[in-house]
């Protein structure tokens, strides 16, 4: 693999290039259409006009439409000097792509037969309201056999079936991958014998967006082999498409990893109906959404209600004289659809055997997982399900600090002792970004050296975090599997369900990474790169592979699905890729699946589910790449403008990673002089990067904290929902839902906001403005420290001196309220200064930044006394104003000192017994 020279360009992809030609196009043409005879400009217009539809020739050949034969119509009418039919033309088109009529009611696909058939079949509208996909077929034919090829294709349509497909002719290997990349119409591929290697005709005006073709170099390889190697790239960048494959290669002779690539294979002799169908019969496959269908069939029965739930069928609703209104506005469907009934087409989701096991094995396929278990409250519960199934009381888990709240309720309740993590500070903006892979490293080698690392059970991390910071998932879990070979991995990606639909991202996710990681251990090629790796370790040097001999791959994931895919709200995903699941914990998983799920779940949420599994399918690949375009515009918008850059800064990846964690050397998605930065090799090689979708606005220079710039301008005045601010910054994030008409709406609000502080700062006295200029330097220089976690008292400590403490025993201590007491803010900070040791007896969150700053049996640090006096947040749980923090007493921490001290003991012999029993029984296996 090589790598490719990094090109900026003025355009973030290529959908936008395309959208900018074509209106330049449109410019162009209705200035020649207004243009009166014997202008002097007109042969310059010309000219330039003829430029942009070479340059779209060069750009739309990866699409069915418009198709280079209409580009081909256009020039046509360039050169007959037919400007007004030119610009309508154009116009026309334009129309089309921007609404997407053309997908919606694809009529385009009549005239393009009728064309071949140099208008002898006249265009029969049966395409109206059909769902319109694309097909890619790689093979280097002919124009005629191109034609006729189409021709077959259209003439084999049924004009009953619902589905309807555009044709996509690429002659090359590298032209194909172009295609996957660019259009994400493309739902099937089909290859067919022996394509060439070298693209033929690629434009330099897309080469700042394949980078991920030109990085591949397969020259080399034989036409021969190119088939099932470009087939197995397709599922690498587009993993949801069906590929087939036509060749002549007899079957004995085929390899088992390309029979398992593709969907199908064909042969010559088998005829193109024979294609036709297959291809229908895979969309047909993924559109199934087995549950939601059972459910709407469910609501269609005639059914008499004799069990709970009046509101069944709607009937305690729609015969109300008071409630009729509620009814009205969520519709009679809602009410149909709600029942209390597993059978009769539906399912039970503790227990399924139908139409939800079916929709959880297609989701698995979708996301994937080897499991897929859907959650119906939300991923507070996931996570607690995952914790309680894989660990027990006394395991130790090392988990981010600052991990969601439930995770450290779900070490209270599993009994774990939890090694809290530490990230690294981003003081300036009042937040923290992620844990440094050396720290990690260095809990683990601590661990060790005190004989507790047979006790480490599980590697909890958030990727990507509440503020968009993305691990290299791969890096770490391969380091870490080097010093624990079996160790489990959660990745709480409550904010990245999408993240497996676009390339550049799923290649941070932990089924991704993990599916690699496991063909990767078990090939032989590993297994000689890691004997010459230890070879070459100097003396003293721990190995940073993991030995192949012992490596397990054990990945669960947690996923908001509703947070940033089509979901009802607390709709929730647990996806598993653990090779140990059967035989270790799949009977312990269902066990604490059927503790936290509800007997009641609701249908409603989990047709959702399954819908939305559909969609991603689909247009998941689409609709994310969008997601990340919008979000690099409102970037750009905000930065390219004088008017908001003197308020606002929108933070960039080096505000949010230090140096050394940016190997790429990658500062900026986007500068205002040399446009927009190429993402794709940051996200391979360093250990963290920003996800562009989370974008954080600093707003200290407003004078205003993001609590109040929230509330007062974004919410009250203009109804702009968003999700957290800090200190000095607001978070917005853009989701497949997001349209360009919502980023436009939130650039107007924000030049409102900008001009009308610029008339309260008029306004302002002498006096007001000095106030006004100390509050912006406290906003952007005086930001309270950002404290780490301190340590556990000793009295809660797993062992004394060694990480890990107990968790469980501090929270329920805390339950008698005789161990307790009250402390004021300034009177914890006297006290501390005094030398007394003070252990916090609860979770203190305060929002933002949103997770504890102490948890119970922690010891109270100055610096975090500091940060909580510094703190001009309302919102901090397990803190009350009026009384102060609850702290355990004196006498409670002696007693516990005294009991904790004589178990200690105990727990040291039983750690030491248990690692000379796993030492012997090694020395006896060798």
């Amino acid at each position: 693999m090589k790598e490719p020279k990094q090109i900026s360009s003025p355009y973030y992809s290529i959908g936008q290039l395309r959208v900018e030609y074509w209106n330049r196009l449109k410019n162009e043409a209705s200035d020649l259409a207004n243009f009166h005879k014997g202008s002097t400009d007109k042969n310059k217009k010309i000219k330039e006009t003829r430029k942009l539809l070479d340059e779209l020739l060069g750009i739309e050949q990866y699409f069915a439409f418009p198709g280079l034969h209409r580009i081909s119509h256009l020039v046509e009418s360039l050169n007959r000097s037919e400007f007004v039919a030119l610009s309508n033309k154009v116009s026309e088109i334009i129309r089309q792509l921007v609404s997407d009529s053309y997908r919606s009611k694809p009529e385009f696909l009549d005239a393009d037969l009728a064309e071949l058939n140099d208008g002898e079949m006249q265009p029969v509208s049966e395409n109206a309201n059909k769902n319109y996909f694309e097909v890619l077929f790689v093979e280097n034919m002919s124009e005629a056999d191109e034609n006729a090829l189409r021709k077959t294709l259209y003439e084999l349509r049924d004009p009953n079936q619902p589905f309807t497909y555009g044709v996509v002719v690429k002659k090359s290997f590298q032209d194909a991958l172009i295609t996957l990349l660019f259009n994400p119409n493309i739902q099937a591929v089909i290859v067919r014998y022996a394509p060439p290697y070298l693209s033929l005709n690629m434009p330099s005006i897309i080469k700042p967006f394949i980078r991920n073709v030109l990085k591949y170099d397969y020259s080399e390889h034989p036409d021969s082999e190119l088939g099932p190697i470009l087939g197995k790239l397709a599922l690498r960048i587009r993993p949801e498409l069906d590929l087939y494959y036509v060749t002549d290669t007899a079957l004995v002779d085929l390899q088992d990893s390309t029979i398992k690539t593709f969907r199908r294979i064909f042969y010559r002799r088998e005829d193109i109906q024979e294609i036709h169908l297959t291809l229908l019969r895979g969309i047909r496959e993924r559109y199934e959404t087995p549950f939601f269908t059972a459910l709407k069939e469910y609501s269609q029965k005639p059914t008499g209600v004799f069990h709970a739930m009046p509101i069944s069928r709607g009937n305690s609703v729609f015969k109300s004289r008071w409630i009729k209104d509620f009814g009205e506005f969520y519709g009679r469907n809602m009410f149909l659809a709600e029942t209390s009934a597993t059978t009769g087409g539906l399912d039970s989701l503790l227990q399924p055997t139908g139409p939800l096991k079916k929709a959880q094995e297609k989701a698995s396929h979708a996301y994937g997982s080897q499991h897929t278990f859907f959650v119906t409250n939300g991923t507070s519960t996931a996570n607690k399900i995952v914790m309680q199934a894989l660990v027990q009381p006394g395991d130790v888990v090392l988990v981010d600090r600052d991990c969601h709240k439930s995770h450290h309720y779900g070490l209270v309740l599993s009994g774990a002792y939890p090694v809290y993590l530490d990230s690294y500070p981003i003081q300036k903006y009042s937040m923290y970004g992620a844990v440094p892979l050396k720290h990690i490293k260095n809990k683990l080698l601590q661990l060790k050296s005190a004989g507790r690392l047979d006790k480490v059970k599980m590697l909890l991390l958030t990727n990507c975090t509440f503020d968009g910071m993305v691990y290299n998932v791969e890096r770490y879990m391969e380091e870490i599997l080097a010093i624990k070979p079996d160790m489990i991995f959660l990745w709480d990606e409550a904010w990245f369900a999408f993240a497996g639909f676009t390339y550049t991202y799923k290649q941070r996710t932990g089924m991704f990474v993990a599916k690699k990681l496991l063909s990767k251990y078990k090939s032989e090629a590993y297994r000689i790169e890691y004997q010459d790796h230890i070879k070459n370790l100097k003396k003293g040097e721990s190995p940073r592979l993991p030995d192949p001999e012992r490596v397990r791959i054990r990945v669960y994931a947690t996923q908001s699905t509703h947070k940033t895919l089509s979901s009802f709200r607390q709709g929730s995903m647990i996806h598993i890729y653990d090779q140990d699941f059967r035989r270790k914990s799949e009977s312990t998983f269902l066990e604490a699946y059927m503790t936290h799920t509800s007997t009641s779940p609701n249908y409603q949420m989990l047709a959702s589910l399954d819908a939305g599994r559909r969609q991603v399918q689909f247009e998941g690949f689409e609709l994310v790449e969008k997601s990340v375009e919008l979000a690099m515009v409102l970037r750009a918008k905000i930065s390219d403008n004088p008017q908001l850059s003197k308020y606002f800064d929108v933070l960039t990846v080096h505000d949010f990673i230090p140096d050394e964690y940016r190997q790429s050397g990658l500062k900026e998605y986007y500068d205002s002089n040399e446009g927009w930065n190429r993402m794709e090799l940051s996200w391979e090689q360093d250990d963290f990067v920003l996800d562009p979708t989370k974008i954080t606005l600093h707003v200290g220079r407003t004078g205003v904290d993001g609590d109040t710039f929230k509330n007062k301008y974004l919410m009250d005045k203009f109804n702009i929902q968003i999700n957290k601010t800090s200190r000095n910054t607001v978070l917005f994030m853009t989701n497949i839902g997001t349209t360009r008409g919502s980023v436009a709406y939130l650039t107007n609000a924000l030049l409102k906001i900008a001009d009308e502080l610029d008339e309260e700062i008029k306004a302002l006295n002498k006096r007001e403005l000095e106030i006004r200029k100390a509050r912006i330097k406290s906003l952007t220089q005086d930001g309270p420290p950002l404290p780490d976690f301190s340590h556990f008292h000793p009295s809660f400590q797993a062992v004394p001196g060694v990480p890990g403490g107990d968790l469980r025993e501090a929270y329920f201590k805390a339950y008698d309220e005789v161990n307790y007491e009250y402390h004021s803010l300034e009177a914890c900070l006297k006290e501390i200064n005094s030398g007394k040791l003070l252990v916090a007896s609860s979770f203190v969150i305060p929002y933002p930044p949103g997770f504890p700053v102490l948890v119970p049996g922690q010891v109270v640090s100055k610096e975090i006394l500091e940060f909580l006096l510094a703190l001009d947040v309302k919102e901090i749980h397990g803190y009350r104003a009026d009384l102060g923090l609850r702290l355990f007493k004196d006498n409670v921490l002696n007693r516990q000192k005294t009991s904790t001290s004589m178990g200690a003991g105990m727990k040291i012999l039983n750690s030491k017994s248990q690692n000379k029993k796993v030492s012997n029984g090694k020395e006896n296996h060798k």
